[in-house]
């Protein structure tokens, strides 16, 4: 029995995720078919009871379901606990355990992009959702000092915040409103943005104007594509240190792995698809958009975190 693997996400046609997983698969002989499926919120239920069968080995769970995806799992790790996110969801028996992948791989590159430099105190992050929950914990985690939520919609930032609260309370946390002047004053105090909404994700949009940059700022983008997104053109225009999405989906993808098969990660193969990915194309997988047609999702609406 050929056994199967999903990422689950609204939308999903973007992700490298399935090239990825597909050649660490294939590398090591393990009969497993990774899919993607495109569905909806209110599908999302009727999606993950599919996973009790017999031939899944779990799932990704990409936007916008990270955070909805918390109580249909029969049990979260610590750390999917206390970001109330999930990104990967395993099989323990019968159960489905919920795992949450995207911290370590967000502290891999991290580590990356600050390279020999001192480790930053002060954060700017962009997105409030699943995405944004990895990085703020992780932040908090690492010991940084401020890290300052800006999100369009300025009650998600804020009630992310606020469930941060206990394990942020030797820091200060807080969320701003998203406006220009409020930004920039932001940027200018701070050696760290990183932007964990989804804007820019399929199209050339940036979450920042090119002229709020300051120079020798370390940018990340969670986003990844083949071409360099517009914030970080922008950035390294600016005299920034800048890093996309890439290295983070590549660690978390890892341990994702790891969880469903119980084997170290093929890393050499993963990043040889993702370099494949990224110099010829998306390799086109088929989309499995449910029993109904799925019409396009307005990303600029409410900025929800990439992944997956």
């Amino acid at each position: 029995m050929t056994n199967r693997v999903v990422l689950i996400g609204h939308p999903v046609a973007h992700s490298f995720s399935g090239g990825m997983q597909q050649a660490a698969f294939d590398a090591l002989g393990i009969d497993a078919r990774y899919e993607l499926w495109d569905r909806r919120p209110l599908d999302l239920a009727d999606a993950v009871a599919e996973l009790r069968g017999d031939d899944f080995l779990g799932a990704n769970i990409t936007i916008p379901h990270k955070e909805h995806v918390v109580p249909l799992v029969d049990k979260l790790t610590e750390e999917a606990q206390a970001i109330g996110a999930v990104n990967v969801i395993a099989r323990d028996g019968k159960r489905l355990i919920g795992h949450n992948t995207d911290v370590a791989g967000f502290k891999s590159a991290l580590d990356k992009l600050v390279g020999r430099q001192k480790m930053p105190r002060y954060a700017v992050v962009l997105g409030a959702g699943g995405a944004a929950r990895a990085v703020v914990y992780a932040l908090i985690t690492d010991g940084f000092q401020r890290v300052v939520v800006f999100n369009r919609h300025l009650h998600r930032a804020e009630g992310m915040v606020r469930h941060f609260g206990k394990s942020a309370s030797h820091m200060d946390l807080r969320a701003m409103p998203w406006h220009e002047s409020v930004l920039e004053a932001e940027l200018l105090k701070t050696k760290l943005l990183v932007n964990a909404s989804s804007i820019g994700l399929v199209t050339n949009e940036t979450p920042i104007p090119a002229e709020l940059l300051p120079p020798d700022l370390m940018v990340m983008d969670l986003v990844y594509n083949p071409s360099q997104s517009q914030l970080l053109k922008d950035a390294a225009a600016a005299r920034c240190t800048v890093m996309n999405g890439e290295h983070m989906l590549l660690q978390q993808g890892a341990r994702s792995f790891e969880l469903w098969t119980g084997k170290p990660a093929p890393l050499d193969v993963m990043q040889a698809e993702l370099d494949r990915a990224r110099e010829q194309g998306l390799r086109q997988m088929p989309v499995d958009t449910g029993s109904t047609a799925v019409p396009p999702v307005d990303l600029a609406a409410d900025p929800p975190a990439p992944r997956g």
